[in-house]
């Protein structure tokens, strides 16, 4: 054999080795597809890999922080790679240093980089929102396909660490690998709370290297949080993490941050601290207006609230520290419009002008976050400011973001929550009560008669507590045909073919009277007639009827409000027809839900009386049983009918 011969043969195995090694990892690849489809199966795309590292440093007697952010998906279905595009977030507070984005594609079992060839910058301003200073970078992957990955990388640095972001082992997609991470120095004392991890699924680890802890926590296997209506949000159920930097030292020096109910109030503090220390006139004159004749300290305070209500225009912001800092009184007076911290601040100086004792800004979390101060002793906690009264031993909370509701009930959104009450160099922690459906009621009388087998008739709706504030907020200020729709929407009776024929309101604009509607109206082929007898059921109204829990839900469900309903219906017995049938009386009463339904006869009326009423405003896990047997049993009722026969 020639020196020739010998390498063309030798070229053509080590081809032929290549091939086949190239041709195994192809379909070690494809084998790692097919089994992601199928473990996977029914989702779109698989997060392969999400973390995020914090490097804590102290540098010229400052804390760094600095976070790194790795994201790693990959398509597994046609419908996956239109999936394109995905969003990183900034901030004036926290800057992104760097970012890198590309798509993987295997081609012949190799990997292949293809970087994105641009980016988009745009303001994050969502709806309730008027401005932001939130930026968000789109990043768009190209040459996807099934197998293909999507991976980005990006760096940001906290310039407050007292803001640091909460962490969420979870995804609306499923997650093969999450972890968090803290590299920090170890002149650095952390804390950190995890929730929503009863099995303990979340695994902890602290290492040391070159003189510096590094704090991890993993989760495997991460379960999609999906999407479940009424549901009061991802955090009562995403298991996530909330951390936060206790002290550390600069120099011989220990300096605190965040850890303690008190830190986070001394934080606070140097947000509100230098506020309105001027007085203006204007605002002066205005607030000494308001209270003219008043004599009560509370009915001075009910006309400043009412008035900031009527006069104050909310809207967002969420600019740097001006997201954590209110607007001086004189300046929201004179531009007429401020965000909830805004409308705290005038508030209380307007208090302040009328000598009213008492009034002070508070801190507090809306619903949507699942935290009380004990937990989390940091900004994470809060998401909203408001002001509060005490008087006569009580506590009434001033959220002037929502314009209909009235004076002594708190907003809906704040129920149940704690609220962080300042007071100079104190403050106090008081829970926002639950309203009552005694409080927040519905209240319907109507007088119907049959003609033929439509039902004619006239009501009366009288809404009070939360329940107005929910009816005018449906309500709006529209006019016209789109109000006759809105107000159909609320006296809506039977079926489609419901017709409001006329209404006229009431007390719309006084907050300290119940909302009333008015109304006649006509409801085609709504009775089922036979030759000797009519069959109907007296339930026009049926609430809670579709509000039966899915068996394999996983959040919370969530009510707005409590509320107590009361319908009452008198129907006139057609001439020539007896009552021959007539449901019998029911009393249900649990720790959820009490109803009350009660027909009565007469000579020539039959009248259904019929009050329910919620009992809990958030149900979980253990409630979902009960109450499910209740709306049942409600619709079992419902379907109950009067029978009227030929005399």
């Amino acid at each position: 054999m020639t020196l020739m011969n010998w390498s063309k043969s030798n070229y053509k195995k080590t081809i032929s080795i290549v091939a086949l090694l190239l041709g195994n990892i192809a379909v070690a690849y494809s084998q790692n597809i097919v089994e992601w489809q199928k473990k996977y199966s029914g989702y779109n795309e698989l997060i392969l890999q999400e973390s995020q590292t914090y490097d804590l440093s102290v540098h010229k007697n400052k804390l760094k922080v600095v976070q790194d952010n790795y994201y790693e998906s990959v398509i597994l279905t046609e419908i996956g790679i239109h999936n394109t595009a995905e969003m990183i977030s900034y901030s004036d507070l926290v800057p992104l240093n760097s970012y890198e984005a590309y798509s993987v594609v295997n081609i012949k079992g190799k990997d292949k980089k293809i970087p994105i060839k641009s980016h988009t910058d745009k303001s994050y301003n969502p709806s309730h929102v008027f401005h932001s200073d939130t930026k968000e970078r789109k990043i768009v992957f190209t040459n996807l396909e099934v197998g293909a990955k999507k991976v980005y990388s990006y760096q940001s640095e906290f310039l407050d660490p007292c803001l640091l972001h909460k962490f969420l082992f979870a995804n609306n997609l499923p997650i093969e690998k999450s972890r968090f991470e803290v590299i920090a120095d170890k002149n650095i004392e952390i804390g950190y709370k995890i929730f929503n991890d009863p099995d303990n699924k979340i695994t902890f680890s602290k290492t040391e290297k070159k003189g510096r802890y590094i704090y991890t926590w993993e989760l495997n296997n991460s379960t999609p949080i999906l999407f479940e209506s009424d549901s009061p949000g991802y955090l009562y159920v995403a298991p996530h993490i909330v951390f936060y930097v206790q002290n550390y030292q600069a120099d011989k020096n220990k300096v605190e941050l965040l850890g303690s109910i008190d830190q986070l109030y001394k934080y606070y503090q140097t947000f509100i601290g230098n506020i309105n220390q001027k007085e203006d006139a204007n605002l002066k004159q205005i607030t000494q207006e308001i209270i003219q004749g008043k004599t009560t300290d509370e009915e001075k305070i009910k006309a400043i609230f009412y008035w900031v209500k009527d006069n104050i225009k909310y809207v967002a912001f969420e600019d740097g520290y001006e997201g954590f800092i209110p607007r001086e009184a004189a300046l929201v007076n004179e531009r007429r419009f401020g965000d909830c911290k805004d409308m705290s601040s005038i508030i209380t100086q307007m208090a302040k002008y009328a000598a009213i004792p008492n009034v002070n800004i508070c801190w507090i979390g809306t619903r949507k976050l699942p935290y009380s101060y004990q937990e989390v002793s940091t900004p994470a906690v809060d998401n909203h400011m408001i002001a509060s009264i005490d008087l006569d031993g009580k506590t009434i909370f001033l959220d002037a973001t929502d314009n209909v509701s009235s004076f002594g009930l708190p907003s809906s959104f704040i129920q149940g929550k704690e609220a962080l009450i300042s007071n100079g160099s104190t403050y106090r922690i008081v829970e926002v009560p639950v309203v009552s459906g005694e409080i927040n009621t519905v209240a319907e009388q109507l007088k119907v008669k049959l003609n033929g087998t439509t039902l004619q008739g006239n009501g009366t709706m009288n809404f009070r507590g939360l329940a107005r504030t929910n009816a005018l907020r449906n309500i709006g200020d529209v006019s016209g045909k789109a109000r006759l729709e809105a107000i159909k929407g609320l006296v809506l009776k039977g079926n489609n073919k419901f017709m409001l024929k006329e209404y006229k309101e009431h007390n719309f604009s006084n907050r300290d009277l119940p909302y009333q509607i008015d109304f006649d109206f006509q409801l085609d082929n709504y009775v089922v007639s036979s030759a000797s007898e009519t069959y109907l059921s007296m339930f026009l109204d049926k609430p809670l009827e579709k509000f039966s829990i899915e068996k394999n839900r996983k959040s919370p469900f969530e009510f707005d409000i409590l509320v107590k309903q009361s319908f009452s219906m008198e129907l006139e017995i057609p001439k020539g027809k007896k009552v021959s049938y007539v449901p019998q009386n029911i009393v249900t009463d649990n720790r959820l839900l009490k109803y009350d339904i009660t027909y009565t006869t007469t000579a020539d009326k039959i009248t259904l009386n019929f009050v329910i009423q919620t009992k809990k405003l958030l149900l979980d896990q253990g409630d979902f049983e009960l109450w499910n047997q209740s709306i049942k049993d409600l619709k079992s009722n419902y379907n109950e009918m009067v029978v009227l026969t030929n005399l």
